[in-house]
């Protein structure tokens, strides 16, 4: 990580893996994650999350997403420089996130090219994982970033 967060499209180098931390979740964040924005009775109902094919609670694999883009954006891209994305190209939930997990959040940059039709920046594409505390891949995802390039000197 370079200091202060600051980093342009010339310091994401292929092939850097980039270990993000750590963020750990309760049953009550994943139950009021839920409610809000996905209502399904195995993320908000204890008693038939129990009777459900995952044995109790388990994350909304979009609250999974919220918790890593929490890191992603404050340990991997750059306030001065990141230009947003156009989306990703996969996202796959491996494995149930349950109540008192901690997950790290590992990205690796797989490809970085200047843009062709906007010279002012490059395109970064990244693996991200999000990893839980047994070192089972919970989610990835191939992730497509805009980032400003360093200016001419």
């Amino acid at each position: 990580m370079l200091e202060d967060n600051v980093r342009y499209f010339e310091d994401y180098v292929v092939g850097a893996v980039h270990d993000l931390g750590t963020v750990s979740v309760s049953e009550s964040e994943i139950i009021d994650f839920a409610r809000q924005f996905d209502n399904q009775l195995f993320h908000v109902d204890p008693t038939k999350a129990q009777e459900s094919m995952y044995g109790g609670i388990i994350a909304s694999g979009w609250h999974t997403g919220s918790m890593m883009m929490s890191l992603l954006a404050t340990k991997y891209l750059s306030e001065k420089s990141s230009l947003g994305s156009p989306g990703v190209k996969e996202l796959r939930w491996l494995a149930p996130v349950r109540p008192n997990d901690v997950l790290t959040v590992r990205v690796t940059i797989t490809d970085a090219r200047t843009s062709s039709s906007k010279p002012d920046r490059g395109i970064v594409i990244s693996l991200i994982e999000v990893i839980n505390q047994s070192n089972v891949v919970v989610m990835d995802m191939t992730a497509t970033n805009f980032i400003a390039r360093k200016k001419a000197k």
